[in-house]
């Protein structure tokens, strides 16, 4: 049984904003592996990989039709060198096996898929996305293999060398290969790209296929490990979430969609009908090194601390001390060995900190943390981050965090910053985003301004009613570009939703509190 909690009173507005909350849901209760956006580059591994799995020609229509004028695949800028290498692959793959109908559009996509390549390989240092220093110098490397007798077609390219990008060393993916040979068990993260070891990935003796059949949590690092089709969990994994055609970049994503889901919709006051299995099943996912996105996935901090933090708010509240393995001193690392260092990570340790002000230890270390944010920050006040392609997700978080958690004028003086970075990079219709106006970057700004914004500030005020109107005009609707990093782009459809229905709900005036089950 689920308890609404906040009064009765509900505009007709926040009736269908409760509504939407409820199927957000009940979506999570009916498909528990989660919805995301497809993954080009993870398609084209499948796709390569693959091609006995039920709906190959429909990955590669899907590839096809995907590919941009310019000839690349995926997102602006250096996101498209990925994607654009595994498409390119594939259909290079597909020629030499004689498959999907007649060759010459298949060879003249191929073709385009080279010449953007020639261009992007040889430009600067990709974005930071999990694994790229691995995929590109394997996906350049069977490139190439192709391109030593290329396939009909495409007789201009046999011969040709691709560069790397800047910053990526070749050496790294030999270390990652030769420990693969050695049947010695491999760290967790390194199986959600098991793919970039080739014909080493197949059956590989230090990696196990995990809760329901993937390896990683990738459908691309599973048909690696499987290699044929054998029956197993890990084809039945395959079978299921390659049945439409394209496929995601990590399913399932069981915990990090829960756990995101609820956290925004709870800090919103969006009152929530949770049912008791659902918490009981994110309470069960915290083990004692913390949760992980899914399983096959290690566990994290990011994870782990907005699983602690909703599950606080919806009253069902689990020891902090989980996040001590996590703790390097001077922040918080996402797994420990990380390279680099994660800012929204740390914006959600300190939320799931601030839901236990008692426990020993929590004000000096959120103190430190939140001391480490503020550092942290742009010259325009913003800040950026390695999870996500776009600015106004990093700031969000990291000033949601310190305007509820953090005190001192060093704090104080941030947060103004970042308020002030959010006013004068408004769009004239009155959204926000990074290469355009989306609903989910204009929720991020929304939900930051109504938290962190002095209250009565009237430039502040406008902005959310420019922004908030604009939300309207979308309709509630949440698609849009895909700005997650993962290894390629991604979208986390119902987390995006989230976030566009709780921005949509703070202008509805209607005090509400979250429901407990």
């Amino acid at each position: 049984m689920s308890l609404t909690a906040g009064p009765a009173r509900v505009t007709r507005a926040g009736d269908a904003r409760a509504g939407q909350a409820r199927e957000l849901v009940e979506a999570m209760v009916d498909n528990p592996a989660g919805e995301t956006s497809a993954s080009v580059y993870e398609t084209g591994r499948l796709v390569g990989l693959a091609p006995w799995l039920p709906g190959h020609d429909l990955r590669v229509s899907w590839l096809l039709d995907r590919q941009r004028a310019d000839g690349g695949w995926g997102g602006p800028g250096g996101y498209a060198l990925v994607p654009t290498l595994s498409a390119t692959e594939a259909l290079l793959t597909v020629l030499r096996r004689g498959e999907h109908g007649p060759a010459a559009p298949l060879a003249d996509a191929a073709h385009r898929g080279l010449a953007f390549l020639a261009g992007a390989l040889d430009a600067a240092a990709p974005p930071d996305l999990p694994a790229t220093d691995l995929i590109v110098p394997a996906l350049r490397e069977a490139v190439e293999r192709h391109l030593a007798q290329p396939p009909a077609g495409l007789a201009d390219w046999a011969g040709v060398r691709l560069p790397l990008p800047a910053g990526i060393d070749p050496d790294r993916l030999t270390r990652v290969r030769g420990l693969l040979a050695t049947g010695r068990p491999v760290p967790e993260k390194l199986a959600h790209a098991l793919e970039v070891a080739g014909e080493g990935a197949r059956r590989a003796a230090g990696v196990r296929p995990a809760g329901v059949g993937a390896v990683g949590a990738s459908p691309a690092a599973t048909a690696a490990w499987l290699g044929r089709p054998e029956p197993g969990s890990a084809l039945d994994y395959l079978r299921a979430v390659g049945s439409r055609g394209p496929v995601p970049c990590a399913s399932p994503i069981t915990v990090f969609e829960r756990a995101w889901v609820l956290g925004i919709l709870a800090r919103a006051g969006v009152p929530l009908a949770v049912p008791g299995s659902l918490l009981a099943e994110l309470r069960a996912a915290v083990g004692v090194s913390g949760a992980a996105t899914g399983p096959g996935l290690p566990a994290d901090a990011d994870t782990t601390s907005v699983t602690l933090y909703a599950l606080a708010r919806l009253g069902r509240p689990l020891d902090v001390s989980r996040l001590d393995a996590y703790d390097t001193g001077g922040h918080f690392c996402t797994w420990p060995g990380e390279d680099g260092a994660s800012v929204t990570t740390n914006a959600h340790v300190l939320d799931a900190l601030g839901q236990h002000p008692g426990h020993p230890g929590v004000a000096a270390t959120v103190d430190r943390v939140a001391g480490w944010l503020v550092e942290r920050q742009e010259p325009d006040g913003s800040w950026d981050d390695r999870w996500h392609a776009s600015a106004y997700y990093a700031t969000y978080c990291v000033l949601l965090a310190l305007a509820d958690h953090a005190a001192g004028a060093a704090a104080l003086a941030a947060v103004e910053r970042g308020v002030g970075w959010l006013l004068d990079t408004q769009r004239s219709d009155g959204s926000w985003g990074r290469w355009g106006g989306t609903a989910e970057e204009t929720a991020y700004a929304v939900l930051a301004l109504s938290g962190a914004g002095r209250p009565g500030d009237t430039r502040v005020d406008a902005a959310l009613v420019r922004g908030r109107r604009r939300l309207s005009e979308w309709d509630g609707r949440a698609d849009g570009p895909a700005l997650w990093h993962d290894k390629d782009l991604y979208r986390p459809t119902l987390i995006v939703r989230a976030a566009v229905l709780a921005a949509s709900w703070s202008a509805d005036p209607t005090p509400t509190g979250p429901a407990t089950p």
